[in-house]
Parts: structure tokens; sequence; C-alpha cells
């Protein structure tokens, strides 16, 4: 298995305790915690249900603290850190071995000569986390007992307890709890087991990631219960927490049916890649699981059923940029084109004025349109869906609204976005507005403001009407006005070149003139389909990003010998996002980056090369998947997000890409 952990990780609190694990259900609501059981984040939960999928998010069933009576001793399996910072107790000392079963979290606690089973899934479609505990081996009977500790609050938020009284009552083999009227209640069930009301609170619960992030560092959560069930060798008890009282509870049964969940997306992910026996193929077939865990429902026009992408676990949801950026590698990377369609269906019904949201947020609250880039994503998906399907019918029935993006860029829309017609470029920008994907802001001040004609949105722009002319002529329109525009913004593109420097300005024409700082935003422009650079200048722009920007797991965001680098990611909200793309690592530019180097040097072994951190990367914070973002000075610690939309999706996409190219495919 390439994701088994044995004593040496899981007995030791400094990798147990930062090992991370994740299972989703497609609504938008998840169960993650550490490897070693304690909580760090705010966002840990067994069950954090979107209670508006896939927005919305509640923490309801904070953990369970598990302790087994074997042989007339008591072992805790369980680990806490308090707010003092003392950790106590320090059940992962019992851990043998911590591993993934497809996408399945698994531990096995050593208990005397006992092995104690742990598996936690969630149900495919529903708000339900089962944890199913199964004793292998034993010489004797076993008691496990169970605190379950529970909590009713916004995901993003801290619960300092006070006097609040939840309404804790028995339910069958568990308990129902409504924490205050007009709550949603939920439920947390064993198939067999005494349970025991506690309605106790316990207070401190230490946070130590939040303490790192500048946030409240202590949490309070309600001691509902106690469960107990004695088992014997090869039995089980399987407890649930959901938001729906379950007709029955089959332990056994749930499990087979994700794993068959998990083998229906292989098997497709396989009919698709082909990919041979080798030393990547397990890490790669692991990442089209991880791809899965970001797409989910939403509904779309009239309500219809849709799908859309959750940027990253924990605290993201679904972002317009993010989401199309991501759609080729998580969808048709791994065999679902009908997903992609669907995706595409869902964000056509968000087109305002030619924008796409920035970010769709939670319930009750209008779509944010704040961005220049998302829209032109949109072509990209478009153009890969119908690479990938030959699907001309709904290039016919998406093709109005494409239209009507390129209408509105080229007369002028929002935040002074629109077509310069003497070059045909792009400017887009408003004091005090972020619009490209470097969007960091502080109070009222932009962090990279980048005012002007930024050079990946040029490129995008380029690209965007190269697809619609090839559209055009796909189903009969008239394309000229769409190849007039794509050779002006050609040429117009000349002007991004930086003689002096031997690369690409980041942006033109802004307030201050054109910005020549060492940015990754080039690579686009050799990375996308339509290169608007020469040969020689696509080579010095892949050399440049190697040689100041390339790290193990991406592209830094601004090259450390430029004016305000900053090489590590840490600290409040606003020394964070100071760093955010100032030098920080993003893993998705590794994608990007690979492919724009395999087009220049041909090289598919030293351009898979470059990926092949990345999935080591995978046994290092969140387990199975991959980061947001990283430190830019060494030793390069993973940061922001443990699971992030597009850094799965474009490290998944370049290895096939790469293979497409050295076989010489279209």
């Amino acid at each position: 298995m390439p994701f088994r952990f044995g004593r040496g990780i899981c007995c030791v609190e400094e990798s147990a305790g930062t090992l991370e694990w994740l299972v989703t259900n497609g609504r938008g609501s998840y169960a993650s915690g550490t490897v070693a059981g304690m909580l760090t984040r705010r966002y840990h939960g067994l069950l954090v249900a979107a209670l508006d999928p896939p927005v919305g998010r509640y923490l309801l069933v904070a953990k369970f603290d598990e302790t087994a009576e074997y042989g007339g001793a008591s072992f805790a399996l369980s680990s806490n850190r308090w707010a003092d910072g003392t950790v106590d107790p320090k059940g992962y000392v019992h851990i043998e071995s911590f591993y993934l079963d497809g996408g399945i979290p698994v531990w096995n606690y050593a208990i005397a000569d006992a092995i104690l089973e742990k598996r936690v899934w969630m149900e495919q479609g529903t708000d339900t986390t089962f944890v199913r505990y199964k004793l292998l081996r034993a010489s004797g009977p076993l008691e496990l007992n169970l605190k379950i500790f529970v909590n009713y609050r916004d995901y993003h938020g801290s619960t300092s307890a006070g006097g609040w009284k939840m309404d804790v009552g028995r339910a069958g083999d568990g308990i129902a709890v409504k924490a205050y009227e007009g709550a949603v209640p939920y439920y947390v069930l064993a198939d067999r087991a005494d349970v025991a009301i506690q309605n106790l609170w316990y207070y401190g619960f230490g946070l130590s990631l939040e303490e790192y992030r500048g946030l409240g560092s202590s949490e309070d959560h309600l001691f509902a219960a106690g469960m107990r069930r004695t088992l014997s060798e090869g039995e089980s008890l399987t407890v649930v927490a959901s938001t729906a009282v379950p007709d029955n509870i089959d332990g056994d049964g749930s499990l087979a049916e994700r794993k068959s969940y998990e083998e229906g997306i292989l098997r497709r992910f396989r009919r698709k890649s082909a990919i041979g026996p080798g030393e990547d193929s397990a890490l790669i077939e692991r990442l089209a699981l991880a791809a899965d865990q970001f797409i989910v429902a939403r509904p779309g026009q009239a309500e219809k059923p849709g799908s859309t992408v959750i940027a990253g676990y924990h605290w993201f949801g679904d972002w317009g940029r993010d989401t199309m950026v991501s759609l080729p590698g998580l969808t048709l990377t791994t065999g679902r084109p009908e997903v992609a369609r669907g995706i595409i269906q869902t964000f056509a019904g968000f087109i305002s004025e030619g924008m796409l949201p920035n970010r769709v947020p939670d319930a009750g609250q209008a779509p944010e349109y704040n961005t220049v880039d998302a829209a032109l994503w949109y072509f990209e998906a478009v153009r890969s869906y119908f690479g990938d399907t030959g699907d001309e019918e709904f290039v016919a029935e998406i093709f109005p609204a494409l239209e009507g993006i390129i209408d509105c860029y080229t007369k002028g829309t929002h935040y002074g976005i629109k077509a310069d017609p003497k070059d045909g470029l792009l400017y887009a920008g408003e004091e005090g507005i972020q619009l490209t994907w470097m969007d960091a802001k502080v109070g009222g001040r932009v962090i990279t403001p980048r005012i002007g004609k930024p050079v990946e949105v040029n490129a995008l722009w380029y690209n965007a009407l190269r697809s619609m002319s090839a559209f055009a002529r796909i189903i009969g329109k008239p394309s000229a006005g769409f190849d007039s525009a794509g050779d002006l913004a050609l040429g117009g593109f000349e002007r991004f070149w930086n003689e002096d420097r031997g690369y690409c300005f980041d942006v033109l024409d802004g307030p201050r003139g054109s910005d020549p700082a060492l940015r990754p935003n080039q690579i686009f422009a050799v990375s996308l389909p339509a290169g608007p650079l020469d040969p020689g200048r696509r080579k010095k722009v892949v050399d440049a990003c190697a040689g100041e920007l390339l790290t193990s797991h991406g592209l830094r965001s601004l090259s450390p010998g430029s004016p305000g680098y900053e090489g590590v990611y840490g600290g409040d909200q606003a020394s964070r996002d100071g760093a955010y793309h100032q030098g920080t690592v993003w893993g998705w530019l590794i994608g990007p980056f690979a492919l724009a180097h395999m087009k220049v040097y041909g090289d598919a072994d030293k351009a898979k090369g470059f990926l092949r951190p990345m999935l080591e990367h995978m046994r290092a914070a969140g387990v199975g998947t991959m980061s947001e973002i990283f430190d830019g000075d060494p030793p390069m610690k993973a940061r922001g997000c443990i699971a992030q939309a597009w850094t799965v999706a474009e490290v998944l996409r370049a290895f096939a890409e790469i293979d497409r190219l050295s076989h010489g495919k279209k």
C-alpha cells in the first residue's frame, strides 16, 4: 500500500499529529482529523455537514474518544491536546499502523496481544459518517468505551460554551441532538451498544494549527453521551453520525458500497488513462480518488441538478476560477466527461455581463464577480471538453454564452475590463479591487493589484479567441471577427517581451508603467494550447521560471531576489495574506510548468520528473491528496488547505498530457 505508516510515524506526536486524513460525500460535507486523533484545527470533525449543500457547513460531531478494557488493563486510544499545551491521553502510542484502503482511513491499534481496527468513511450523497471498530485479533473479550463529543457551529467559527444547554436524548442505540430551537437535529447511533447520556462540556481543547494561523486556539465540545460494547474476536461495532435516522446500521454493507463506488471511479480512470505498471501508477491512481473528493452537487437554473467543484478542504467553497482550472484534470482525465458537461452548464447560469463569479458564497449571499480570468478559464474548460468528446451539439448549445462573454470583454464590463482596440490586449483593474488569481487583500489594500494588462490574462484571452474561431467553424458560424481579434491580440502580445531580462513583463500599462517582476504567470503563455510566443522565447520563459521560481512542489509566486519577497507563510491573517502571492509556492503551477517544459524540450521523462515530488508529498500532509501552498524557503513546508482541487487536477492532467504529447497525439 503506498499510503501506509508504521509505529515510526504513528507513535510520534510530531508526525502523527500533523498527518491529516479526509473523507467526503459529494455534497460538500466531510470528515477529517489527524492520524493521532487529536484536534488541531477548528475544521476537524467526524461530521461537518453542508446543511445547504454544497455550502452552509456546520460542525456537528467533533470526535469520538475511545478507551479499551482488555485483560484487566485500560488502554486510552484517543489523543487530546489541551489549551495549556498538555497532551493527555496519548493514545497514538498504541497505533501499530495507519493506512488508506482506497480512500478509507484505517487505524490498527495494538492492545496487548489484541488488534483493534478502526475505519472511517462517508456515505455518498448523504450527511452520514460511518466509524467501524473491528476486533481483528484477541485472546479474550475487549470492552470498547466511546465518549461522543458534539457541537453545532459554523465550521469557520469556534465554541466557547458558557451555559449553553443542548437537548440530548435517547434514540434507539444512540442519541438525538438538537442544539437549540430551529437547529437541524442530528444523531449518533450504534448497531448495538449500551448508551449513557452525559451532556457535559469539556473545556479548552487546544488547536495548535489555529494558533499558528494567529486565530483562536481553544475550543469547547459537549460530551453528549458514552457508548459501550464488548467485542469478541472477529466482531465489530459500527457507529454512525448523521442528520437522518438510517433504516438500519449495516457497517459491512455500507463499507462494501463505499468500496464499490471507489472501484467504479478507478475503473473509469484506468480505461481513460491506460497507465501501465510502474513506480508512479499506484500513486497516480490514488489521485483519481482524490479528484473525486472535490466534485459535488450544486443545483443549477430552476433547481435542476448540477455539479461544481469545492476549491479546497477544509475551508473553501466553490470558486469560479478554481472550478474552471480544475475541471479538465478532475473530470476529463478521470474519464467523467458527463460531470464536466454538468459543471459547464451549471456555471452558464451564473454568467453576468460577461463574467463568471469568483466565489459562490454560502446561503443567502449573492455571487461575487470580482475576477477577470474565471470567464477566460471557462473557455479552456469548454475547449478541453470538446477535445475530449467531440460533442458538437454541446458546442452549439454553449456558443451563445461564450459569444456573450467575448462581446462584453471586447466592449467593456465591470472593473475596467475591456479589450484595447490598439493592441487587442485585455485591460483590467480598478484601485482597491483584486481581479486576477493573485487576489490577496489586507483590509483595503490589495497586495498584488496588477492593474493593467496581466500576462496570463492575455494568454488566456488569446486562447479564448482562437477557441471561438474553431468553435464557430465547427458549428457553421462566422469566424472572421474572432480571427481578426486573435490576430490583433497576437501582435499585441509582442509587447510583453522584456528583452533586457529575457522573459515577459508580468503586467503592461499599469498605473506605474509595466511590471518587470519575475512571477510564474507567464508560464501560461507556453503551456496553453495556443502559444503567443515564438519557440525561442518560450524556452527563455521556461528557463527563467526554472532558474528562480521552480521548487519541488510548485512555482514560487515571486522571485526570491525581488523586493517584497516573503519566504515563509504564517502568522495572523494580515501576515499570511501579505505572503500569499509574494513568494509562497503554489502547487497547482507545477502542472503548467511541466507541460511547458515538455513542449519546449520534448523530454517526457524529464517533464514527469518535475511532477514526481508532488506524488511523494501525498504522504506528508493530507494523506493521499495534495496541498494548496508551500513556503518559498526550505524546507518548503506545506501550508494552507491540505487538499486543493487545482493542485490535484493539474498534476493529474499534466501526467496525462505529457503522455499524450510524447506519443505525438493532437
